[in-house]
């Protein structure tokens, strides 16, 4: 089965459910300063889970498209990728694990209906009991996956595995099919386990799926396996959580008035069941893997060493095209910063192949055609791609030029330090494994256990880092945060008033402290062109206009004008926030003569008077280029 046809499937599953079917948000969120990239199927939807009205109502359901950076070090086995689908229902206060389990079990298991996989490969994994927080084993859920193996006539006895300090040295015996885990295994909230939520944070335990394929345990990864091993037998392909529970102030839970289900399931891990223990093996690999096998004159799957290099060039080139595909291009910062990595990363496994030649654009265009069905933007924009993909490549080599004359200054010296290895890696980009392989032809001594010290460092540091701007800034509806927000929008139309209607937003960052936008613009702004902008915006902001929130059909917002975020796919429906005219109200929004028209979820102040009420002008602080064609404004309120 495709992975084309296992999405169809889902989606129609739980359309006929009820479910309404909404668009992927895009792989770069383009108004979230919050974060770099969409991680799961949840977090465009987090709002809805904290108590705003979904427009589309209590259920819905869809493919989202996602991106983890700090996966990037993982690919190169079978199963982890960086770039990923994840199919997801949503329930916002109407069915729960009664409806839930069944469900995705069915999806799972039912050859008419669903997926058709033998229920004997299924295994699952419900939440210990947490006695610090007072949250019992999910008994409820043991008693519903009980039943629903029973169903299937398969044998599911129930087996609490315990906790990560214990080592979970407890071996499987032949009939377990249902594991408890501790709360870093089986409990989800924006903060991680119970203890460390904040009172007031929603969370709850979940129950995760994994696949069977048999292999023969490694038991390097522990004497006994079970479902959360990590030898590769079984793979996690579905996760429900059970948003159930919120923290009081005094530490102790209650359980939410309205509780919420959450489904994650991916979709390329699920579709792996099809073609066995490979995700490399699908088809949306297909045209791309049978580029590098002509090119490189070498076959998948021939040792290891050529197949980890095949499998780190599919997954970044897939993960690159998408990126590229939303208009973010290589650059030494954040989204740009990271697509850089990985194509750099990719020229590198090239090389490992013995190709020496430009070899990536043609590894990206496989994807175009894989993805043509359900994501077209791709396809789209496959020559644009092709030239980023090309000209990163050529300045890449160019770098690794650059990097070796630096080399070679050290080891004349005769000492390579931890602290040269890393430098030539961020500042050069020069990969590790090429300094460690020069320094042992040279017969020269590293410290690689300092090397990967400063590397693991600067990985956690990073991934802090970006796990703080994902909680705290999806938590941050502060008066000046939201005040930047509406007056970025005020910014957009005055750019494009300025500069011509052909100026369209690429990406922003919104902080309480400033305002930045990212926009499509061939050359920089003159001075007299800055000052325009920064006065229109300030006379806009000092008319007193309301901003309106409506909800209306996408194509009578499109009818509109209404700006869009770039590369995304909107629902029937959507949000659309107006500000002014002044004689506009709430209640008889005068949406086609407003100044500024943005499809947009919000949050915004209710009137621009909120922006200067303590006598506040914007102010553009600076003006640049960030990539090619694309220029960068930060702005300031003062």
């Amino acid at each position: 089965m495709t992975v084309s046809e296992v999405r169809k499937r889902f989606l129609a599953f739980y359309e006929a459910r009820g479910h309404v079917v909404i668009p992927s948000a895009p792989i770069v969120p383009g108004n979230d300063p919050t974060t770099l990239f969409t991680s799961s199927g949840m977090q465009p939807l987090l709002p809805y889970f904290l108590g705003k009205d979904h427009p589309e109502g209590k259920r819905v359901v869809n493919s989202q498209l996602a991106f983890r950076a700090g996966d990037i070090e993982e690919v190169g086995d079978n199963r982890h990728t960086t770039f990923f689908e994840m199919l997801g229902n949503w329930s916002f206060g109407d069915y729960f694990k009664q409806e839930q389990l069944p469900w995705i079990f069915e999806f799972l298991t039912s050859t008419e209906t669903g997926f058709g996989i033998d229920p004997s490969k299924l295994y699952v994994t419900v939440f210990a009991e947490d006695k610090e927080a007072g949250i019992a084993l999910d008994t409820e859920a043991v008693e519903l996956w009980k039943r629903l193996f029973k169903e299937k006539g398969v044998d599911a006895e129930f087996s609490n595995i315990g906790s990560e300090a214990d080592g979970y040295l407890k071996g499987m015996g032949p009939s377990d099919r249902i594991f408890a885990y501790d709360a870093k295994k089986n409990w989800w909230s924006r903060s991680g386990v119970p203890s460390n939520m904040p009172a007031g944070e929603p969370g709850g335990p979940d129950s995760e799926i994994f696949y069977d394929f048999g292999t023969p345990h490694d038991p390097k990864w522990g004497a006994n396996c079970h479902p959360n091993c990590d030898c590769g037998r079984f793979v996690e392909i579905g996760n429900s959580v059970f948003m159930q529970f919120v923290k009081k102030e005094d530490g102790s839970f209650e359980e939410l008035p309205k509780k919420n289900i959450d489904f994650g399931g991916g979709l390329e891990r699920i579709t792996m069941a099809t073609v066995g223990p490979d995700i490399f093996m699908l088809d949306i690999f297909d045209a791309a893997r049978a580029v590098i096998e002509e090119r490189s004159g070498k076959k998948y799957g021939e040792d290891e060493a050529t197949t980890r290099a095949f499998r780190i060039i599919l997954d970044h080139m897939r993960a690159s095209t998408f990126i590229l595909a939303e208009g973010i291009l290589p650059s030494n910062t954040e989204a740009g910063y990271v697509l850089r990595r990985l194509l750099r990363r990719a020229i590198r496994e090239s090389d490992r192949l013995g190709i020496k030649d430009a070899v990536l654009a043609d590894v990206a265009k496989g994807y175009g055609q894989a993805y043509a069905d359900q994501y077209p933007h791709v396809l789209a924009n496959a020559l644009k791609i092709a030239e980023e993909i090309e000209k990163e490549e050529e300045k890449f080599r160019k770098t690794l030029t650059s990097g070796m004359r630096e080399l070679e200054k050290l080891v004349a010296k005769d000492t390579v330090t931890p602290e040269d290895v890393f430098t030539l890696f961020t500042s050069y980009g020069f990969p590790v494994e090429l300094t460690e392989e020069i320094a042992n032809e040279r017969e020269i001594e590293i410290d690689l256990a300092g090397v990967l010290e400063l590397m693991k460092k600067h990985q956690e540091t990073s991934r802090a880092g970006g796990a703080q701007r994902f909680a705290g800034g999806l938590a941050d509806h502060a008066e000046q945060t939201v005040r930047y927000h509406t007056t970025h929008h005020i910014l957009l139309k005055a750019l494009q008033m300025v500069l011509g209607s052909e100026v369209k937003q690429r990406g922003s960052n919104i902080t309480s402290e400033r305002l930045r936008i990212d926009f499509a613009s061939p050359t920089k702004m003159t001075d007299e062109q800055k000052a325009e902008v920064e006065r229109i915006v300030n006379e806009v902001i000092y008319q007193d206009l309301p901003v309106t929130r409506t909800v209306m059909a996408r194509e009578e917002a499109e009818k509109l004008g209404a700006e869009m975020e770039f590369g995304v796919k909107y629902p029937d429906m959507v949000s659309v926030y107006s500000v002014g005219p002044i004689h506009a109200t709430e209640e008889t929004p005068d949406i086609p003569n407003a100044f500024s028209l943005e499809f947009c979820g919000g949050p915004h102040v209710a009137n621009t008077s909120e922006i200067h009420a303590d006598g506040r002008k914007f102010r553009i602080q600076k003006e640049e280029a960030v990539a090619s064609g694309v220029r960068r404004i930060k702005g300031v309120l003062e």
